[in-house]
């Protein structure tokens, strides 16, 4: 009654409900114009490890923030000193580090220490490395990043972590407005063919749109959100919410043309039982959303909560929006019917209730390879192998690698009151560890014999503090490579002798940071999502064999899909892993969960188990084949569009998982709704009628 009334009201109040809706656009748009946009991933790492310490120790006692490498070619010596003082003057610019840092240009160079004159070039090219007074991806970097490339023009490449998010940034700006579009486009053209009129897509992307909108303008009271969240939130919002408009269109049909009532009454009945049958299919979208909140990385939470709170927004929107544009644009929807291009289901459904052995069969012989392939399918964490490699950025680190064999930078913070002595000593331990190119530091670079007098005294200002000695070590290996990862622990064992609270930071470290945590994280999400989802399904299908049953089913859906890249020589983004496994789950199960429920009802009316689950897919599978190619629809286009892969790979792992799990759907689940009758009877509620004596 309580539902019905709220339904009742609505109804009444549609015109008021859709002056609301636009008004609350405006505060919407704001909102969402305001929320910060954060591309560098690497941020979201705990601030408890020491890399991300050490990087918040660099800013307040150095003053560095960011930090590149800068290669200008074909320009002479006072040439290259007069663009580093114009570097220097760039706001947020805190240093410029260059061969005229350590010895005036009018020293020899058969005075600098170990030959380090080569190390600075290489033909004609020279390289020097900037710091920034600002973190890595702060806006005032990037604005820094962008000068710097304009100042250089042709002779100029800069490399460094502020260079891959401003060229990420650039990239995600011109393409994001194109995957609303192309999302759009495709799940319009999908509801005009399949529902009854070409007047309810334009209407459902309304509604859905308008929840979008409420949902990214919300955003502001986080201050910001990943560039991840931002690319793929309302492309899966509108993906996984389509669903909900066409329930309640369908209800409405009902209620309208089948059971003979008025359009208000049709539609009141309509909104309440919509609530009713998409609270359980929401919980399990929103729970596993939720799951990625248990990650210790944060991006987790970033991504866990707006996608929760975009299902939460589109269910309210569903049953107050959406019925208010309904009941004011009949006449329109009415204008444009057509048949719609549904298949029917019923020898497809005979036959596989005839011969369930077969699926199930299908589903023991899949589980093996299926799962084997999602175990091995390999990931990367090297951030910028997910950008088109012409980029200005990927250009730069190309021409470092070639040029000075230099693939990346640590950097070392070591405690002030360390003996020079150790220093010294650490330093050249450091110089002997495979890959380690060169390094720069004030006691090991100089050393305790060369004259005060030569030094500049801005040298000794930029590499120390009152707590803290910056050194800085170049490697030959690449971010997120095996190589790098074991000359870091070799490194850090060489630290730990001589000062055990010493730090190695940079890109390369944080990275190592991020498999070790991402690794556990991924283990703990899969569990929360699967527990959480059982659990929903357990109380709202009051069942123990049917959790099992379907979270089983989707699972070999997930396997499937994750496990084909292993087979096509395929590499995932790390995320990407992460992010299916509960999405999939989460959104998907829903399809099995519509087909449970009516296959529940028609076994409570006394009808056999054949007869039953027989009826529940061939009435359910138009739904689902339909919610299954409006989610494909709404992330293939944007998968197949992008050009940044951590981008791609996630929307079309989404959906390709739609179709896979609809298949499972499908073939699968009614083949063990068949074989496992009997005990999903004897171990749920509501499945026979007590009271009719030939049920018993």
């Amino acid at each position: 009654m309580h539902l019905l009334g709220f339904a009742k009201a609505v109804v009444r109040r549609r015109k008021l409900i859709i002056i609301v809706a636009l008004l609350l656009l405006i505060p919407s748009a704001i909102g969402f114009i305001n929320t910060r946009i954060n591309y560098d991933v690497l941020t979201y790492l705990p601030d408890s490890i020491d890399t991300i310490r050490g990087q918040d120790i660099l800013l307040d006692e150095f003053g560095k923030g960011g930090f590149g490498m800068i290669m200008v070619e074909g320009m002479d010596t006072k040439d290259v000193a007069k663009f580093k003082a114009k570097v220097e003057d760039v706001p947020h610019v805190d240093t410029v580090i260059w061969y005229d840092s350590i010895l005036d240009l009018s020293v020899p160079e058969s005075m600098l220490p170990e030959n380090i004159y080569d190390k600075f070039n290489s033909g004609d090219t020279t390289l020097m490395a900037v710091f920034f007074d600002r973190p890595t991806s702060d806006d005032e970097t990037l604005d820094a990043v962008v000068k710097i490339r304009k100042l250089g023009g042709q002779q100029a490449f800069l490399s460094g972590m502020s260079c891959f998010v401003e060229d990420l940034k650039e990239l995600i700006e011109k393409e994001e407005p194109i995957y609303v579009a192309v999302a759009v486009l495709l799940a319009m053209i999908v509801l005009g063919i399949f529902m009854n009129s070409f007047a309810l897509p334009l209407l459902f992307i309304s509604g859905i749109g308008m929840a979008i909108i409420y949902n990214m303008g919300s955003n502001i009271f986080s201050g910001e959100i990943s560039f991840i969240t931002e690319a793929i939130a309302a492309v899966l919002q509108l993906a996984v919410t389509t669903d909900y408009s066409i329930f309640l269109w369908h209800s409405y049909e009902e209620h309208r043309y089948e059971l003979k009532m008025d359009r208000e009454e049709a539609m009141a009945n309509a909104i309440a039982k919509t609530l009713v049958s998409i609270s359980s299919s929401s919980l399990t979208t929103i729970a596993g959303f939720i799951a990625l909140c248990f990650m210790t990385f944060r991006l987790g939470m970033d991504m866990g909560v707006v996608l929760a709170k975009g299902v939460l927004i589109g269910v309210i929107s569903s049953v107050t929006i959406l019925p208010s544009l309904l009941l004011c644009c009949e006449k329109f929807i009415n204008k444009l019917r057509h048949r719609p291009v549904v298949p029917k289901f019923d020898r497809l459904s005979a036959a596989i209730v005839k011969r369930p052995i077969i699926f199930a069969l299908i589903f023991l012989i899949l589980l093996g390879p299926a799962f084997y392939g999602y175990r091995h399918t390999d990931v990367y964490y090297k951030l910028d192998q997910s950008i088109p490699q012409d980029l200005p950025f990927a250009v730069a680190n190309d021409k470092l690698a070639d040029d000075f064999n230099m693939n990346c930078t640590h950097m070392l913070l070591i405690g002030a009151d360390t003996p020079q002595k150790d220093v010294r000593d650490m330093m050249k331990e450091i110089d002997k560890v495979d890959g380690v190119g060169y390094t720069l530091s004030l006691e090991g670079t100089l050393g305790p014999t060369f004259p005060d007098s030569m030094v500049p005294g801005s040298l000794e200002g930029t590499l120390k503090s009152d707590n803290y000695e910056l050194a800085i070590i170049n490697s030959e290996y690449a971010v997120a490579s095996d190589e790098v990862n074991k000359q870091i622990t070799e490194l850090n064992d060489i630290i730990g002798k001589y000062d055990s609270g010493a730090m190695l930071i940079g890109e390369a470290p944080c990275t190592r940071d991020l498999i070790k945590i991402t690794d556990r994280d991924f283990k703990v999400v899969t569990a929360v999502s699967v527990a959480a989802i059982f659990l929903i399904i357990l109380i709202a299908l009051q069942s123990i064999a049917l959790p099992i049953i379907l979270v089983a089913s989707i699972e070999l859906g997930i396997f499937i899909n994750l496990g084909i890249p292993f087979y096509t020589g395929s590499v995932l983004a790390f995320i990407t892993s992460i992010i299916i496994s509960t999405v999939q789950l989460g959104s998907t199960v829903d399809y099995a969960i519509l087909m449970t429920n009516r296959y529940k009802r028609e076994r409570f009316s006394g009808r056999d188990k054949r007869e039953a689950i027989r009826i529940a897919h061939a009435t359910s599978m138009p739904s689902v084949m339909v919610s299954a190619l409006s989610f494909f629809a709404a992330t293939i286009g944007v998968g197949i569009y992008s050009d940044i892969d951590l981008i791609g790979s996630l929307c079309l792992l989404m959906g390709r998982g739609a179709i896979i799990s609809l298949l499972v759907v499908m073939f699968i689940v009614p083949s063990f709704f068949v074989l496992f009758d009997g005990i999903i009877v004897k171990t749920s509620r509501g499945f026979i009628d007590k009271t009719r004596d030939d049920s018993i």
